[in-house]
């Protein structure tokens, strides 16, 4: 549970800094070198970001629906009127108040879902490329491995 009340707060911090380790690293290619794949640090640093997007943005959900008001409270906060039940599904994040005639209103914001399955596909292409990296890496003689 703190994990996910501290996690929209400290997102921002993870995937500016590992931007910034990505641009080092962009910047510090020898020039002329051309365009080649990335290595397994970049595509780790491209992991990092996207799975701390995703995490943060999840949190940012799930906690969206989160107060300490009773249910009528909080959906008269979001400004749903009338008698409501408070839903809640876990993938995709959903928090809804819906009335008695079945009429939802939604808290989570509707760009959330997008960057959590967003963040969870890059994670996972980032994730495949680098082990693919660092496997053909591996797979040079050690004089080669530095080129």
């Amino acid at each position: 549970m703190l994990v996910l009340m501290f996690a929209p707060f400290v997102t921002p911090f993870v995937v500016m800094g590992a931007a910034w380790a990505l641009a080092v690293r962009v910047r510090r290619r020898k020039p002329g070198s051309g365009w080649r794949l990335p290595d397994a640090g970049s595509c780790a640093l491209v992991t990092v970001m996207a799975g701390a997007a995703g995490l943060g943005a999840y949190a940012y959900g799930v906690m969206s629906g989160f107060y300490i008001l009773d249910p009528d409270q909080m959906c008269a906060a979001a400004g749903a009127a009338g008698d409501h039940v408070v839903t809640r599904m876990t993938l995709p994040v959903s928090v809804q108040c819906v009335t008695e005639q079945g009429e939802g209103t939604e808290l989570v914001p509707s760009w959330v879902n997008p960057v959590v399955f967003g963040g969870l596909v890059v994670c996972v292409l980032a994730l495949g490329a680098g082990v693919s990296s660092g496997m053909r890496s591996a797979r040079r003689p050690v004089g080669e491995r530095s080129r």
